[in-house]
């Protein structure tokens, strides 16, 4: 059996192509000839201290600054998931309300678990054409927050896994009516700015708080990103006493050079984003030609995230995303219900995407011979499935909460299948990893159509996590 290091150094000899992040894509080293052993050190003298930077930390994250034209920017290693949690505990107090964007990540559900808030949620828009969410409507968040004035803090994801983008200005003035901060996870989002052809960041439209992961998007290695402060409406005491606490106290150094030398790549950005935006709106224009498949788009949307919709195809997701990867060696970054996601990134090729292109093509051309069935074969139930759409459920205990009750083991609390848990009260996560939004939370009262999709995800052979038994969840059960 092979180990982990010589399967790793075998893959990355090969000859697969990666449509996924880490944004360098193997190819655009900035360590190149340097081993990860050579360079890995502890807080040595002149190597400065992660928790308490004063020398070449300090100002390597002052240098991160001011490139995202942020207040003031910290360095994580522990990935965006660190910046999340610290960003929400040190922006609330235990008990607090906190609006919450119900297609975040996972990491703000377990900071509201771990603080005990009480999340009121405002839920994105959904596309039934390309089955994607679209952003988050700024009168949702005014109307949210007019009916619960003791929401403390605000929190959204722009953009989204798929690309898609909210109005980040427009719902930061509005939060900023409240005289509350608007966090927002913009971890896909930290090529922004850096060219007219990508959205403003969100660092420049009024959000008080930002993470962005550097490895998704730009070339850096995985489990990096930084978290920008703004404004005087945080306490970036507390929010640095969190990072302290929950990132590791043996920061790796082979991790801070590598978010170094990507932030002094972006003081130029033109030399890494021109070639890169040539390239990638010349595959986009390749991909509209496609006929079976389609590049499925919204209107504000992320260009780097290629979407790929098997609608109209007559092929399934699972189908399209096992025929890149095991005919044509494209590893995609994720399948959803009814679209492959493939990440492009300034470590891309003319030669990766033209072969992409190529394979597409191919694809869609056996398609377009086959008639493009659509739907042919789905049930009643399956054909009402809107894939990407959160559902709406009725929140009956915090997450916190209902983790107390879980962990009573009380006889009211039991493991239900999928097909007889509705109406009762979740007390576990269920969500598709990736993206690791949860369709059902902790606390909520399972609806008929949250129960139905996660049924149709099994049967379409996604792994639904996040529950301790496979195929079942637990509840506490009403009368």
């Amino acid at each position: 059996m092979m180990t982990l290091l010589e399967k790793l150094t075998a893959y990355g000899a090969s000859d697969y192509y990666g449509f996924h992040m880490p944004g360098h894509k193997r190819k655009l080293d900035l360590m190149a000839g340097i081993s990860p052993y050579q360079i890995d050190i502890t807080e040595i003298d002149g190597f400065d201290d992660l928790h308490h930077a004063e020398g070449i930390l300090k100002e390597a994250q002052e240098r991160a600054a001011r490139v995202y034209h942020a207040q003031e920017t910290h360095f994580l290693i522990n990935g965006s998931t660190v910046g999340i949690l610290s960003a929400i505990l040190g922006s609330t107090r235990r008990g607090d309300q906190i609006l919450v964007a119900r297609n975040c990540h996972k990491s703000v559900y377990h900071a509201v678990e771990l603080n005990g808030l009480e999340p009121v949620y405002v839920y994105p828009g959904f596309d039934p054409d390309t089955q994607l969410n679209t952003g988050i409507s700024t009168e949702d968040v005014k109307e949210a927050l007019r009916r619960h004035p003791k929401v403390r803090a605000a929190v959204i994801v722009s953009p989204t896994y798929d690309g898609v983008v909210s109005d980040v200005e427009s719902i930061a003035e509005a939060v900023h009516m409240h005289g509350i901060p608007l966090i927002v996870d913009e971890a896909h989002g930290a090529h922004f700015g850096f060219h007219p052809c990508f959205p403003e960041t969100s660092v420049r439209l009024g959000a008080d708080l930002v993470i962005h992961s550097l490895h998704k998007t730009l070339p850096s290695l995985t489990q990096t990103a930084l978290l920008h402060l703004n404004g005087d409406r945080i306490d970036r005491r507390k929010i640095r006493k969190y990072l302290h606490m929950l990132q590791t106290s043996s920061p790796s150094y082979v991790l801070m050079g590598g978010m170094d030398a990507c932030i002094r790549l972006l003081e130029d950005p033109g030399e890494l984003f021109d070639p890169y935006v040539k390239l990638l709106q010349e595959t986009r224009r390749r991909l509209r030609e496609l006929h079976m498949l389609r590049l499925a788009e919204v209107p504000a949307m992320d260009p780097s995230k290629l979407v790929i919709s098997v609608a109209d195809a007559g092929i399934s997701s699972l189908s399209l995303y096992r025929e890149l990867l095991e005919v044509w060696r494209l590893q995609p970054e994720m399948r959803a219900g009814s679209y492959v996601l493939l990440m492009t990134a300034p470590g891309d090729t003319p030669e990766g995407m033209d072969r992409l292109v190529q394979a597409l093509k191919a694809i869609d051309q056996k398609a377009a011979e086959k008639g493009g069935r659509g739907n042919q074969g789905m049930d009643r139930r399956q054909e009402q499935i809107r894939t990407g759409y959160f559902p709406r459920q009725e929140q009956i205990l915090t997450p916190a909460h209902a983790e107390e009750i879980r962990s009573r083991k009380e006889e009211e609390v039991c493991s239900l299948p999928w097909d007889k848990c509705v109406g009762e009260t979740a007390l576990e996560y269920a969500y598709l990893y990736p993206p690791g939004c949860p369709l059902v939370v902790p606390g909520e009262k399972i609806s008929q159509e949250a129960a139905d999709m996660l049924q149709w995800y099994q049967a379409q052979g996604f792994s639904i996590e996040g529950t301790a038994e496979d195929s079942r969840i637990e509840v506490v059960r009403h009368g």
